[in-house]
């Protein structure tokens, strides 16, 4: 029987965020988070927690995940990012990977289920699912417009519908990730999700916002 665990990354050492994965936020931390989030969903077969630091792993282990110690070598940030992902392919005790980021901590339970139910239905026809949202901005490089005609200025919402990977859900087989060097694949089905939901933390501006949105959706109340 082909498995899907959760997967998460969790190394020390993040330089825009310091210490973003154990760091307070809501009354806990994102990997906590992350790991109570990910033990809820029930189309997963476990939750494996790949990191370079004890503390994060004592935590994961405390918790009832799978853990793996990440080799030095693998946490710095001159590594290769294809070369990082076929070593954490290759050290990953599973079938499918459902990768769940602790710097998107606004992705519904029922997105992870519906996300995954994609892939466990569709997956002959494509080799990762990706999760993305319409970027509805007017877009410069190199010192003209990207996406637009300045001369002929669209509405917002007539812009071309270009699509942020947001990396909120990747999910893909271990053989693929191995093959592909990346998580997204050569045939990748984007799941779109709002933008709400693919929040990312990259910044220190970010994390308290997106505490603050933390916040509001778990306490009930409207944005």
């Amino acid at each position: 029987m082909t498995t899907f665990k959760a997967f998460i990354m969790a190394r020390s050492g993040s330089q825009r965020v310091k210490n973003k994965n154990m760091r307070p936020f809501a009354g806990s931390n994102l990997l906590e988070i992350k790991i109570r989030q990910m033990m809820r969903i029930k189309s997963l077969d476990g939750v494996v927690v790949n990191s370079n630091d004890d503390e994060m792993l004592n935590l994961a282990k405390s918790l009832g995940c799978e853990t793996v110690k990440r080799d030095p070598y693998y946490c710095t940030d001159e590594i290769n990012p294809n070369e990082l992902y076929v070593h954490l392919a290759e050290t990953f005790p599973g079938d499918v990977l459902v990768i769940s980021n602790t710097t998107s901590p606004l992705v519904t339970d029922e997105t992870f289920e519906r996300a995954i139910q994609q892939f466990k239905d569709n997956g002959d026809a494509y080799d990762s699912l990706n999760t993305g949202h319409l970027v509805k901005d007017f877009l410069w490089l190199d010192g003209k417009p990207l996406n637009y005609d300045e001369d002929k200025k669209p509405r917002s919402q007539d812009l071309p519908d270009i699509i942020n990977l947001n990396a909120a859900i990747n999910i893909c087989s271990k053989e693929n990730l191995i093959k592909n060097r990346n998580y997204v694949g050569k045939k990748p089905y984007i799941f779109m999700i709002d933008e709400l939901e693919g929040t990312d933390i990259d910044y220190p501006l970010d994390f308290e916002i997106a505490e603050f949105l933390y916040r509001k959706l778990h306490s009930g109340e409207s944005l």
